[in-house]
């Protein structure tokens, strides 16, 4: 815990993991570090979980930019509790329990967390919830209502259904009044996908295009080398979602054939809109609404120690997760 650190000189060393090169899951270490020096307007934040995805496997390998610093910290999210704000901090106390999801160097047992990016979570979500809400959780609702932002009882379908995104994407929209269709990989992450309120999920590996051209109103594709595919899925008027490449780069579109038939491709970035203190407050209290009503539920997390990091890494990259891999300190 932040005061039991070990003191070397003049310095507190928190523990972290971090990396001086880019390069696969052996680059990383744990280890002692200094703590960080929080700033007017900051918060000193002991963690409780830190959210792993897949944006920090591409830090690591180098192909997705990091906060500069040496050495380098991964890590964006996570829950902790405030035990030092700045002078100028007004709208959180010490002991508070906060969420933030866009804020560096979070794979740290002590993180500075800017008073503007913090999140406050309500009294009835368990900080360990929120944590597996967290980033994911506020994608898909900027995916539901400010890319997609269907009508009711439309017929979408997602790719990746059972992923962190993909399970609180369905049933947010499944909670919205719209049916939802989706494909995931295995049987168990099938049923898992039925069960929080799927109308149809299909397998990877089968036979199933065919039936469903032209079917969907909308299509959210995670995936990226999927997007040719996702565009036939669409019926006239239709829209594809696109917001990631966790499969491969996508495909080139010829755009001709879609202009014919009024079919659409969205793009967007949850940080154009997640602008404010305002706005972080307004998207997260829509997103854990929706929790404390029951309408949703995710997968229990994964937690690896932080002191494990390496092997957290290796478990998301081998496929293997269902839902929300987290990392304690």
């Amino acid at each position: 815990m932040a005061f039991d650190r070990l003191k070397i000189g003049d310095d507190l060393r928190m523990k972290a993991l971090y990396f001086n090169e880019f390069g696969d899951s052996t680059v990383l270490t744990y280890g002692d570090l200094p703590d960080p020096i929080i700033h007017e307007n900051e918060l000193l934040v002991e963690m409780m979980y830190i959210g792993l995805n897949y944006a920090d496997i591409y830090r690591r390998k180098g192909n997705y930019h990091i906060e500069s610093r040496d050495p380098l910290i991964n890590g964006y999210e996570g829950v902790g509790r405030i035990v030092q704000k700045g002078r100028s901090v007004s709208k959180f106390q010490l002991g508070e329990t906060i969420l933030f999801v866009d804020v560096p160097f979070a794979n740290a047992e002590l993180v500075a967390v800017p008073e503007e990016n913090a999140i406050r979570i309500p009294s009835g979500i368990p900080p360990k919830l929120a944590a597996s809400i967290g980033l994911q959780g506020l994608t898909a609702d900027f995916l539901a209502h400010d890319l997609g932002n269907n009508v009711n009882h439309s017929k979408v379908f997602v790719h990746g259904i059972s992923g962190g995104v993909g399970q609180i994407l369905s049933q947010l929209l499944t909670a919205d009044g719209l049916e939802v269709y989706g494909v995931t990989s295995t049987e168990e992450k099938r049923q898992l996908a039925l069960d929080q309120g799927a109308k149809q999920v299909f397998l990877r590996n089968t036979e199933w295009q065919d039936t469903y051209t032209s079917f969907f109103d909308t299509v959210y594709d995670g995936i990226g080398n999927t997007l040719a595919e996702s565009v036939d899925l669409l019926k006239n008027r239709g829209k594809v979602v696109f917001f990631g490449m966790a499969g491969g780069n996508p495909p080139a579109i010829d755009f001709i054939p879609l202009l014919s038939k009024s079919k659409s491709i969205l793009t967007g970035d949850l940080w154009d809109y997640l602008t404010s203190f305002q706005e972080r407050e307004r998207r997260s209290s829509r997103l854990f609404d929706y929790f404390s009503k029951d309408q949703m539920k995710v997968s229990q997390p994964t937690i690896f120690s932080l002191a494990d990091g390496k092997a957290a890494h290796d478990y998301l990259e081998s496929g293997k997760s269902i839902g929300k891999i987290l990392l304690q300190p």
